[in-house]
């Protein structure tokens, strides 16, 4: 016993040195709920203490969280939280003496150190302190916030953009007991990227919501000519990403976050619902929202009767394009969007029907390209717009309004001449295989007789995958269709054409003239012995197997060039006949107008284009279908593949309208496990589509496959070559890679607030700038030219590489 008062005299020193003895529970004087329905909770203080209020969400054993501390004084404090005031038995008041303070965000720093550097630091926020030039861990008044805020010097601002205020966030540890938020210096860092990668966010910081685990980001916007509650003016709301799909719990996680951190606030803090897919989902909980204290606000209350935003003024050229948002543009489509990217390639102009901000990714995309940009509300349902969609336009965006009307062949051309490679590209094309070859018996170095989709396909069946993984077959040569094109006169149709004046100069006759063109060479006749070479290699296919026939040119699937959708593939039906109906379809896709309109821009030499096809079997019923990358060039977390996929035959390379993908981050080393980015909304809610088995295969794969063409590329110094593969899930469940092609990104020029990328390394194989992912789309199909900064280190723009074509 005797030991007894010493140890206990030891434990209540060390309890008050952490504060836990010295608090206690301070009843309050008064309670009340002021102008702007915030409670008031009123104390009786002295100056050796602080007092801290405490809210339980829900009586009597809810959730509780510390949101308010004040100082005390002689007299009466009074202590008040910036959100919608519960009734007073949801209410508690702490208090702690100055000399031994409490830790409420337990990350080792007291109270009262943080409180009196607040916004560097923040009492009820765990992050670090950061350097204000990058941002806060608290906003404590509108100073700060005004401080904090990008302001739109570089868009047009019209009555609905004056003086609105734009501050980016992150959410970290959002999946944990704590978690905790940075607000950004949008001046600085206009990008999610840029403010990660300057302080260290784990990943690169790139994930965008959920993207990657506990990470939430997004957007806070003051809008000051908006009535809030008690009459007042101004009011905040915040917004995750467009195509974000949080549930109420984590939405309610994240209302309250800020408002513990953001003393600014009078009631006046409102969740924006974006309308891709936040929007339907509150609606479905929109119950559980009408119960809570979270204000929300919608379209109407902030844009009211706005009908136009320009958001980058600017004007360009193009082919007016309604755009499926998992779809990826042609750097040359004019868009529109009913539906905001969670990302944004290179295109020539941009129209949303729903309304942007100036620091929104397809924004800060336009701003870096110079293409303009506006929102036009309705514009789907207006007959002056849809009258040119699927046709080339002008399109203009100014402060006071917009233009857009059709546009001349000539206009279009003079305006991209600058953009186009100064001499013709010539593709590689080697006549000398005459025979259909089993893929067993090619490999890599043979794309340039049989094409690089059916070579890498031939290379990829001796990486040592098990068998089904990769399909077997046939590949036809390019001296097949040279000698079908000859047998019946096609290149001087081609030639025709091209002489043509008409043809020339206007887009409706060569869209019209080229599809007579493809009729005539699915008409005309093939020589004897291609057809008895072809009927063999037919005949090695069981009786009733459908037969897929996949285009395999000399202008795809290069390292500089994916040319990926330019050219069709088709399945040849059991009772559909000699396989060479199907062949000649196959040839006849060279001369759609999107892929002559290709070549034709980059100066490709129509000539020397030639098509092959790989063949092998097809399998009807297939369970799903998707796309991967050997990096993730999406969201730029550092160890991850990045998977795209869908179910069934829908294909996520050409996505039917509101489809969205199952979107998976995959870590590449072995037992690293996987992120779901995003659920596909084919599937049931809690379902996903790859399962666990198919997920290590990838895993395997997808390294393998980057690792081996690596070297058959020439590329084994280079960390920024990788793989794009197309994959499938059969009906029987098993998983099949159906293609393999060199990861094209879209040569995204510096981010705002970035470094500024070099010019790539030269190799054998190409030349290619190190590119950056954060302005990508989400999605994954139709990678295009890459473009490179010049040699002086001028703007960016899109080139042929000859270095692949003429080697």
């Amino acid at each position: 016993m005797k030991y007894v008062a010493p140890i206990l005299a030891v434990l209540l020193a060390a309890l008050a040195a952490t504060g836990a003895s010295a608090q206690d529970e301070q009843p309050p004087k008064a309670f009340f709920v002021d102008a702007a329905g915030r409670a008031r909770v009123q104390v009786a203080s002295t100056p050796d203490r602080y007092y801290v209020l405490h809210v339980r969400d829900t009586l009597p054993a809810g959730p509780e969280h510390a949101v308010a501390m004040a100082l005390g004084r002689e007299g009466t404090t009074t202590l008040t939280e910036g959100l919608a005031a519960y009734p007073e038995a949801h209410y508690r008041v702490v208090r702690y003496p100055l000399a031994a303070p409490g830790d409420q965000d337990g990350d080792g720093m007291d109270d009262v150190t943080e409180f009196n550097d607040v916004g560097r630091l923040g009492p009820f926020n765990a992050s670090p302190a950061i350097d204000i030039v990058n941002g806060a861990v608290a906003i404590p008044d509108r100073a700060a916030f005004e401080a904090l805020s990008y302001q739109g010097e570089e868009v047009a601002i019209d009555g609905h953009l004056k003086d609105l205020e734009f501050v980016k966030f992150y959410i970290l540890d959002a999946n944990t007991e704590r978690p905790r938020v940075y607000f950004m210096n949008s001046v600085t860092h206009r990008a999610h990227g840029s403010f990660a990668r300057a302080i260290g966010i784990p990943g690169g910081g790139r994930g965008g919501g959920g993207r990657v685990p506990g990470q939430m980001r997004g957007e806070i916007v003051y809008h000051p000519h908006v009535t809030g509650p008690g009459g007042s003016m101004g009011v905040y709301r915040f917004e995750f990403e467009p195509n974000d799909n949080y549930a109420f719990a984590d939405v309610q996680m994240a209302y309250e976050l800020f408002a513990r951190n953001m003393p600014l606030l009078q009631n006046n803090w409102f969740y924006y619902p974006m309308p891709n897919a936040a929007l339907p989902r509150y609606r479905q909980e929109k119950a559980l929202y009408d119960a809570s204290r979270i204000k929300i606000i919608l379209d109407d209350e902030i844009f009211g009767p706005t009908r136009y935003l320009a958001l980058n003024l600017a004007e360009g050229y193009g082919l007016l394009t309604v755009m499926d948002p998992n779809a990826r543009p042609n750097p040359r489509d004019v868009v529109i969007y009913a539906a905001l990217p969670n990302e944004m390639p290179r295109v020539a102009g941009i129209l949303t029907t729903v309304p942007q901000t100036p620091l929104s990714h397809v924004n800060l995309r336009a701003i870096q390209d110079g293409v303009p940009n506006a929102y036009i509300a309705d514009a789907l349902q207006d007959d002056a717009v849809t009258r040119l969609v699927g046709k080339h336009v002008y399109y203009k965006v100014a402060a006071a309004g917009y233009v857009l009307r059709e546009a001349t062949l000539a206009e279009v051309e003079a305006h991209h001449a600058a953009r186009r490679p100064a001499e013709p590209q010539t593709p590689v094309r080697d006549l000398t295989a005459g025979a259909i070859a089993p893929l067993d018996t090619i490999g890599f170095a043979d794309w340039p007789r049989f094409g690089v989709k059916a070579a890498n396909v031939a290379a990829m069946r001796r990486f040592g995958f098990p068998e089904g993984a990769i399909p077997n077959g046939f590949a036809v040569p390019f001296a097949f269709y040279d000698a079908f094109m000859t047998h019946n006169g096609f290149y001087d149709d081609v030639r025709a054409m091209l002489a043509d004046p008409a043809f020339q100069s206007d887009y409706d006759v060569q869209e019209t003239r080229l599809a007579a063109f493809r009729d005539k060479i699915e008409d005309g006749s093939m020589p004897q012995w291609m057809m008895d070479a072809l009927a063999t290699m037919q005949a090695s296919f069981p009786i009733g197997q459908p037969i897929r026939c996949r285009s395999s040119t000399n202008n795809e699937d290069l390292p500089g060039f994916s040319g990926a959708g330019l050219y069709d593939s088709y399945t040849h039906r059991p009772d559909e006949g000699h396989i060479a109906e199907t062949i000649k379809q196959v040839f006849a896709s060279t001369w759609t107008f999107r892929a002559f309109d290709e070549r034709q821009y980059y100066r490709v030499d129509h000539f020397q284009t030639a098509m092959g096809v790989l063949v092998h079997a097809n399998y009807a019923d297939e369970a799903a279908n998707g796309v991967g990358v050997t990096t993730d060039p999406i969201y730029g977390t550092t160890g991850s593949y990045y998977l795209n996929t869908q179910v069934g035959e829908n294909l996520v390379t050409n996505p039917d309208a509101l489809s969205v993908p199952e979107e998976i981050l995959l870590g590449a080393a072995e037992g690293s496990g996987y992120t779901i980015v995003r659920p596909s909304n084919q599937v049931a809610d809690g379902r996903q589509i790859l399962a666990d088995k198919h997920l290590d295969s990838m895993r395997r794969y997808l390294g393998v496959i980057r690792s081996e063409f690596q070297s058959l590329y020439d590329e084994a110094a280079n960390p920024n070559f990788h793989m794009e593969v197309e994959y499938k899930v059969t009906a029987d469940d098993a998983l099949e890679i159906k293609q393999a092609r060199p990861w094209i990104s879209d040569g995204a020029a510096t981010e705002p607030g970035g470094a500024t990328p070099t010019p790539g390394r030269t190799s054998v194989a190409t030349e290619r700038a190190t590119e950056r992912a954060t302005e990508r789309a989400t999605a994954m199909p139709t990678a295009r030219p890459t473009a490179r900064p010049t040699p002086e280190g001028g703007a960016s723009h899109t080139v042929w590489l000859p270095r692949v074509l003429n080697r």
